[in-house]
C-alpha cells in the first residue's frame, strides 16, 4: 500500500447546519493512512453527519474534506473511494451471501474470474466460507454484519466507513465481532473510522477516539490519553464512569461542602478559593487506608468479575470497584473508611 506523506484524510473546519440547528461546527481531524478513529459521543452530537459528510450523503455547510490528498468536499459517493457498513446491514434478501459480498464488482476492473476469488477471499477472511450459497434470512444477525463489512471492502476501498455498525447485536455477539471487526482492520490495513456511542466499544477498538460534544470534536487523542487524562468535565463523565462532585481549592489540597480537607495533586493548577468539580473514577477509590473520609455502603452491585459498590461519605456519593471475593461479609449500611488517591483526583474549573 502505497504511503502518503500527510494524513490520508483532512478535515478542515468543517460544519453543517440545517436550518437553525447547527449539527456541526469547525470539526477538524486528521487521519493517518491504516489507522481505526472512533467517533464517539451521545445522541445527537454531530458524529453521524460528519461520517455522512466525508462519505458524501450529506453536504456540509462549509469547510473541505481531503482524501489522500485529493479534495472531495462536493464530490458525490459514486466518485469517493470508500465502502460503508450501516446500523441495518442492507443486505439484499433475494441474494445469496456471495452475490450480496459480490455485488459492486462489476466492470472491466473485475472480470467474472477476478470477482468470485475476491468474494472467496473475503468471505473466508470474515469466517463464513461455508454460508456462501445461503441467504440472509438464513444467517444469524451477526453473520449478517459479516456479510455487510465483507461487501464493503470488496472493491477493496482506502476507507472504510462503520455508522453503528455493531449495536443492532446481543452483548456475547457484539463482543466477538468486535475482536474480529479489528482483527480484519489490522491483517487489511485499511483506514477505518466509526461512529459509536458505546465507550467501551470505542476505547477497545481504536488507535485513536474523537469525542464530539454539541457538533465539535472535544477531545482526540489514544483511548488512554482520553481515558485517563480527560480535556474537560464532558470528557470526563461520559467516557467510563466516575463519580463527581463540587469543592474549593484550599491549602493545596480540597475543602469539601462539610468542611473535609483532601489532598489533590492537581489543585496547585487552580486558584486557591475558586470552586472546580472533582471526578474520580472507581477503580482509583481506595477501601480502608488512613485517608480523611469515613464512609457507609449505600449499595452493591454484583457484576461477575467485579462488584460495584455504592458509597456516601462526607456528603458525597462515591464508587468503588472490587473482586467480589474482597468482600469479606460487607453489607449495607455497614461502616467503611475510604482513601481517594491524591494523584487520581481530575480537577476542572466550575464553568470549564
Amino acid at each position: 500500500m502505497l504511503q502518503l506523506p500527510g494524513p490520508f484524510l483532512r478535515v478542515e473546519g468543517l460544519g453543517r447546519d440545517f436550518g437553525r440547528f447547527t449539527a456541526m461546527d469547525d470539526v477538524r481531524l486528521e487521519v493517518g493512512q491504516g489507522e481505526f478513529l472512533c467517533l464517539l459521543g451521545p445522541s445527537g452530537c454531530g458524529k453521524t453527519t460528519l461520517l455522512r459528510s466525508i462519505a458524501g450523503l450529506d453536504t456540509p455547510s462549509r469547510g473541505k474534506i481531503f482524501q489522500a490528498g485529493r479534495e472531495i468536499t462536493r464530490l458525490p459517493p459514486s466518485e469517493r473511494d470508500f465502502g460503508i457498513v450501516f446500523q441495518s446491514y442492507a443486505l439484499f434478501p433475494n441474494m445469496t451471501v456471495a452475490a450480496n459480498v459480490g455485488y459492486g464488482l462489476r466492470g472491466p476492473a473485475w472480470p467474472r474470474a477476478r470477482a468470485a476469488r475476491r468474494v472467496a477471499e473475503l468471505l473466508e477472511l470474515v469466517g463464513l466460507g461455508a454460508e456462501a450459497g445461503r441467504y440472509p434470512a438464513q444467517i444469524s444477525g451477526g453473520q449478517q454484519q459479516r456479510v455487510a463489512l465483507a461487501r464493503a471492502l470488496a472493491n477493496e476501498p482506502g476507507l472504510l466507513l462503520l455508522d453503528e455498525p455493531l449495536s443492532a447485536l446481543d452483548a456475547i455477539v457484539r463482543l466477538h465481532l468486535r475482536q474480529e471487526l479489528r482483527a480484519v482492520q489490522r491483517r487489511l490495513g485499511v483506514t477505518t473510522i466509526m461512529v459509536t456511542h458505546d465507550q467501551e466499544e470505542a476505547l477497545s477498538l481504536a488507535d485513536r477516539v474523537a469525542v464530539m460534544d454539541r457538533g465539535r470534536v472535544v477531545q482526540l487523542g489514544t483511548p488512554q490519553e482520553v481515558y485517563a487524562t480527560p480535556a474537560n468535565p464532558f470528557v470526563a463523565g461520559f467516557v467510563g464512569r466516575s463519580a463527581n462532585f463540587e469543592a474549593v481549592v484550599a491549602g493545596g489540597g480540597l475543602r469539601l461542602p462539610d468542611g473535609t480537607h483532601l489532598p489533590a495533586e492537581a489543585a496547585h493548577r487552580h486558584p486557591e478559593g475558586s470552586t472546580v468539580r472533582a471526578f474520580i473514577r472507581p477503580e482509583d477509590v481506595v477501601l480502608g487506608g488512613e485517608g480523611p473520609l469515613s464512609g457507609a455502603v449505600t449499595g452493591i452491585e454484583y457484576l461477575g468479575s467485579v462488584c460495584r459498590l455504592e458509597l456516601r461519605a462526607a456528603g458525597l456519593n462515591l464508587q468503588a470497584e472490587i473482586a467480589p471475593r474482597a468482600l469479606n461479609g460487607l453489607a449495607l449500611g455497614d461502616p467503611i473508611p475510604l482513601t481517594l488517591p491524591p494523584g487520581k483526583l481530575m480537577l476542572f474549573a466550575r464553568h470549564g
